[in-house]
């Protein structure tokens, strides 16, 4: 006989809801907070006591302990904090978007430790979304992203056991559960399953919103930068030694993409800003600038004079030196540097974005003077030519009226004119002055980027005669004074040298690191050309684990490019390949087509002359492919009537499945019969409604065998099955 089946006790999913509510709510404020924190502008100190706070509340739900502050000590708490709000405002931080992290990050602490109503739940997760929303301000980095992702779920997850929650309360009565101890498991489960799902959703229609709805080129976030040094860098005025403290940082730049480039075969400096006079320790440009007039086409051109030539003078050198133009088409993806200069390849010719207004110094710095559109993205040609050597030692003529500032020297130490005498003592000419000054520096000194920090009273006499290593800004300033003392016009220019190639999205990745200051010297006729006195390296693609964060790179250009600087030119391309790419698929679908068309035109032709000639074998080979196709569209049904028989044979193998099989031939032959069995019944209960006593008797046995067999895994009653089903169907003739 079938034992009893216990009463099952009433435990309510409450206790567990709360439980699963805390941990996603600390959840969600432990996103928040990392999202801030991956910003890289919050201080340590916000980051170590608010980190230590949630720690601590951590700890507290993994013990299963509580620590809530009395509404006595909360109040207080806030009041001080506003004064203290005051002070970190105007003395401490003196920033208000600073100041008011600060305060929500209090509130954040004190919420998390004085949790009682519903509001307070509520306030704390506004405040974790602030947190995010604060992120959202203080950067543009793809990072972002992810600790985003990850408040999603969490933000889901928690609202959807709020609302489970304030069901529960509102609830008239409570449902039955059963006692397993796995049963709230099953909470936990449904919700990570569901919560994927639904923010999957919302991405899908967010992403869909983002990319359709009509925008306005806003340059968003574009003014932010990570940093000072990298804007006076490429200032007017610069001292001896700020590209040095650029080069300490590895911060991505820009990324360069340069028409038809996929191997990264160009070893390009990307010009700043020339820099004309020098005192000793400071570099400045006092040079005028001039507006550039949008062109009808589109762009900007640049002028000539940017390269030290006059517009005729450009076609008779090209000439003279039997050289022709090599123009290169780039796009650049511009981080937020906090800088309105292109950077651009020697020597630019036209330059192109949404930009209103643009101009140039006579030493061919082109700068952005739009302030609602800062430098982001911009597109460029440069003519990378340049002058033979055998030409540029032939160049001969008076230098002109500009180049003059190019010769103004500070009072140098004696030992730097003579040591450049000494250098070129064998050079005739002004270019193997020049090659001769950078070969030396290049093979006499050595690369550092140890700053010194005690200033110097003459920092370049220092380098050349006492220290004889430092970085380009030694190198460069260095080639450019000597150059000077053997009256060759000469400047400094700061920019930016690609040494690595990202084959993954065919970009040059150039860092902060790669911050890079060369000389330009004037000659007659042909206008500056470079030279790069410092020690370098060549340019390639990384491998091993730098190769492996070539991906990241790659996603971090993309968020920057399609999210942070999306605007209507974005959309317009965008839907310009989603247009092309229709068309493209469309073609190949009916190309597609048309030769399989043909393939099976010609396959039905081979196979009608082959039925012509040997009709016999066809036939039966057409009659064998009829019945393997029958056998296998009712290959599941073969295999139950398989496995029925096998069951009927032999039910003490398998006594719950036989059990199982017998019954529901049993429910479907009284259904037959007019009586049913609701699927709302028990086994039980369906024999107690059964009116005809003859026929309940009979159905009772039945019931009992089968729930022997089924749940007791009783062999006896399963063979017993069949004879009971027989008696079933005897009692129900009359």
């Amino acid at each position: 006989m079938p034992q009893a089946v216990p009463e099952l006790d009433v435990i309510p999913l409450s206790q567990a809801i709360n439980k699963y509510f805390d941990l996603s709510m600390y959840l969600l404020v432990l996103t928040g907070f990392g999202t801030l924190a991956s910003t890289g502008v919050l201080d340590w100190a916000a980051i170590i006591l608010v980190g230590m706070a949630l720690a601590v509340r951590g700890y507290l739900l993994a013990e299963r302990r509580r620590i809530v502050f009395s509404e006595r000590w909360t109040t207080p708490l806030t009041i001080a904090y506003f004064i203290f709000y005051a002070v970190d405002y105007f003395l401490l931080s003196r920033s208000f978007l600073t100041a008011t992290v600060h305060l929500v990050l209090f509130a954040v602490v004190v919420r998390t430790f004085s949790l009682r109503r519903d509001r307070d739940y509520i306030m704390l997760a506004i405040l974790a979304f602030l947190m995010v929303l604060a992120s959202a301000v203080l950067t543009v980095d793809s990072v972002f992203l992810l600790f985003f992702g990850g408040f999603t779920v969490t933000a889901v997850a928690t609202f959807v056991l709020m609302e489970m929650r304030r069901s529960g309360k509102m609830a008239r009565f409570q449902a039955r559960h059963s006692r397993d101890e796995h049963e709230h498991r099953h909470l936990a489960f449904s919700l990570a399953q569901i919560t994927p799902a639904l923010v999957l959703m919302i991405l899908a229609g967010a992403a869909a919103v983002f990319f359709l709805l009509p925008r306005m080129s806003a340059g968003y976030m574009g003014g932010h930068s990570f940093g000072t040094d990298l804007s006076t860098g490429f200032s007017d005025r610069v001292q001896l030694g700020q590209i040095g403290q650029i080069q300490q940082s590895d911060a991505v730049v820009m990324h360069i993409q340069i028409d038809g480039d996929q191997q990264g075969q160009y070893a390009l400096h990307w010009r700043g800003v020339a820099l004309a006079d020098f005192d000793g320790k400071n570099w400045s440009n006092p040079q005028a600038t001039y507006v550039l007039q949008r062109q009808s086409e589109g762009g900007f051109a640049i002028p000539y004079f940017s390269q030290g030539l006059a517009e005729p003078a450009v076609a008779q050198t090209l000439r003279a030196s039997g050289s022709s133009a090599h123009l290169i088409h780039y796009r650049v993806l511009m981080e937020p540097i906090g800088t309105n200069i292109f950077f651009l390849a020697p020597w630019a010719r036209r330059v192109n974005g949404t930009y209103r207004a643009v101009e140039i110094d006579t030493g061919g710095a082109v700068s952005d003077v739009d302030a609602q559109h800062p430098v982001s993205i911009y597109e460029a040609d440069s003519d990378i030519s340049s002058p033979a050597a055998a030409d540029l030692r032939q160049a001969m003529g008076n230098a002109p009226q500009f180049s003059f500032s190019y010769l103004q020297l500070p009072a140098l130490d004696p030992r730097i004119p003579q040591l450049a005498a000494q250098i070129t003592a064998s050079a005739s000419n002004n270019y193997d002055k020049a090659a001769a000054l950078e070969k030396y520096l290049q093979s006499h000194y050595g690369y550092t980027l140890q700053l010194q920090r005690a200033p110097l009273s003459d920092p370049l006499a220092n380098f050349l005669f006492v220290r004889k290593q430092g970085h380009c800004e030694y190198f460069a300033s260095s080639m450019a004074v000597m150059l000077r003392t053997l009256g060759i016009p000469s400047r400094v220019v700061n920019g930016f040298r690609s040494d690595e190639f990202n084959d993954l999205t065919d970009n040059y990745v150039v860092r902060a690191r790669n911050a890079h200051s060369w000389v330009e010297a004037y000659f007659p006729g042909y206008g500056w050309v470079t030279f790069d006195p410092t020690p370098g390296g060549a340019v390639g693609s990384p491998q091993g684990w730098g190769r492996a964060m070539l991906y990241l790179d790659a996603a971090a250009s993309f968020w920057r490019e399609w999210v942070v600087s999306y605007d209507s030119t974005h959309q317009y391309i965008l839907g310009q390949s989603m247009l092309s790419g229709t068309r493209r698929s469309w073609v190949g679908a009916r190309r597609w087509a048309r030769l399989r068309y043909a393939r099976l035109m010609n396959v039905a032709r081979k196979s009608q002359r082959a039925v012509e000639h040997s009709p016999k074998r066809w036939l039966g080979l057409s009659l064998a492919v009829a019945l393997l196709l029958l056998v296998l569209s009712n290959a599941a049904r073969i295999a139950r009537l398989i496995r029925t028989g096998r069951l009927r044979a032999h039910p003490e193998r398998s006594p719950d499945q036989a059990a199982v099989m017998w019954y529901e031939r049993m429910a479907r032959f009284l259904a037959l019969r007019g009586v049913r069995k609701s699927t709302s019944q028990t086994a039980q209960e369906f024999v107690r409604v059964i009116k005809d006593s003859r026929l309940r008797v009979r159905v009772g046995k039945f019931t009992d065998a089968y729930e022997s067999a089924r749940f007791g895994d009783s062999a006896e009653d399963a063979i017993r099955l069949p004879e009971l089903y027989e008696e079933v169907e005897a009692a129900t003739k009359k």
